[in-house]
């Protein structure tokens, strides 16, 4: 049995691996970026949020009496371990080298909380240490008296920089990449003011959020200080680093967490989409990119207001299910072609997007889809918006944006056409 609360977890998790309980695939890349196929793959699991949707390699593990922090601490491990698979490319996965290179890379972290964490484990062996640092880095110690809509919810909102900051490391396998965190937290501090300070005002819940971001970060006493007087005085875009537009990873993860400040308990102003539209053109991001993030927000929110007290707000809800689908055909529109193609090469496939049009696909069906799925996002990373929770109830949109793909009535090009102009993003 697999306890995630009890010492000696990552060796049980490998030895499932061994057994074959949990599936560790080779993953290679074709015609497409490392860092898109990283964060496409990673969006979905809510680890770019600090909230664990799910697994990656041990989705098949029954979950539920884990708390979210027992799920945030595995989802951690296994995001560094997708990291460190789709950046070496090996076909034999190397784990004293993949425990090693983690080890070196928390024991070098810059987070406050990890001060002398492994001068007092220091006669654990690598694994223990390194189940200590994951304990560290997904807990939150904080003084923080907010809203009680945000008790809920106090993980480390900032852990996806430790999977950013490792993927560098494992570039160089110098110590001198691991002094970006600081910066880095300081330069997402900066994109949630921006982001807050978009309408022109600071609502409560947006304070209670920035709290939270704050304790997440880990900072000194001065840089909470720096990052705190921004946030009451406002910021500008010059308070970015240059490592705020030269890291793909990074600045992505930025763009999310604008949009997530923006759409998570709130309806969106005029003006705060004009930020964000902005924020895309200064960071130099396409128009599918945009429209993947905002998809990737109000999804999140959409399968976890239920979890999460601060993001139950139902006029707001409504009108992010339209929203959802909209995008999802601008998206899918825009990839058509390519899309085609890959979906000529698996007729299964095809056949279970036919079938979800008038039946529930069982669980074995929907794993098998999801699983075709995940190799067509290796070429359209955009398409890995399909792979979050829920995504199964949009299958019948992928048919009207591909309509050589069946001799029915979604033929028709203009109906197509008019889903798909991307003239007018979707709100």
């Amino acid at each position: 049995m697999f306890v995630p609360s009890s010492k000696g977890w990552i060796q049980k998790y490998f030895d499932m691996i061994e057994k074959g309980e949990v599936d560790l695939p080779v993953l290679e890349n074709h015609e497409v970026d490392t860092d898109h196929f990283i964060h496409a793959t990673l969006g979905k699991t809510g680890i770019i949020y600090g909230y664990p949707n799910e697994l990656l390699f041990a989705a098949n593990l029954d979950l539920s009496k884990w708390t979210n922090d027992e799920k945030l601490k595995v989802l951690l491990f296994e995001s560094h371990l997708f990291v460190y698979k789709a950046t070496m490319q090996e076909e034999v996965f190397d784990q004293e080298d993949f425990i090693a290179a983690l080890v070196h890379f928390y024991g070098h972290h810059q987070a406050s909380a990890m001060t002398k964490l492994f001068g007092i484990f220091i006669k654990e062996n690598p694994m223990e240490k390194l189940e200590g640092a994951l304990i560290k880095r997904t807990n939150i110690k904080t003084s923080y008296k907010g809203s009680k809509l945000w008790m809920n919810y106090l993980n480390n909102f900032f852990i996806y920089i430790d999977v950013i900051l490792f993927k560098d490391f494992l570039a160089y396998r110098k110590s001198s990449t691991l002094v970006n965190y600081d910066e880095l937290a300081m330069n997402a501090l900066t994109a949630i003011t921006l982001a807050a300070h978009s309408d022109g005002k600071i609502e409560q819940a947006e304070q209670s959020m920035f709290d939270v971001f704050l304790a997440s970060a880990n900072l000194s006493s001065l840089q909470n200080g720096i990052a705190t007087s921004r946030y009451k005085e406002g910021s500008s875009f010059e308070d970015f680093t240059d490592k705020a537009r030269d890291n793909y990873l990074f600045k992505r993860f930025l763009l999310d967490l604008s949009a997530f400040v923006i759409y998570s308990n709130h309806a969106a102003e005029e003006r705060e989409k004009e930020y964000l539209k902005v924020f895309c053109d200064e960071m130099h991001f396409t128009e599918d990119e945009y429209n993947t993030a905002l998809l990737l927000t109000e999804q999140f929110v959409l399968n976890n207001h239920e979890q999460i007290a601060f993001l139950q707000d139902g006029s707001n809800l409504e009108k992010m299910y339209g929203n959802v689908s909209k995008r999802w055909v601008l998206i899918l529109g825009r990839n058509r072609d390519r899309l085609a193609k890959e979906f000529q090469q698996s007729k299964e496939l095809v056949a279970l997007i036919k079938k979800s049009r008038s039946k529930e696909l069982s669980k074995e069906e929907k794993e098998v889809v999801r699983t075709q799925f995940m190799d067509i996002v290796k070429t359209v990373p955009s398409l890995a918006i399909f792979l979050l929770p829920g995504g199964a109830i949009l299958l019948p949109i992928v048919l009207k944006v591909i309509p050589n793909l069946i001799p029915s009535a979604f033929r028709d090009n203009e109906v197509v056409k008019d889903e798909t102009a991307p003239a007018e993003p979707a709100n």
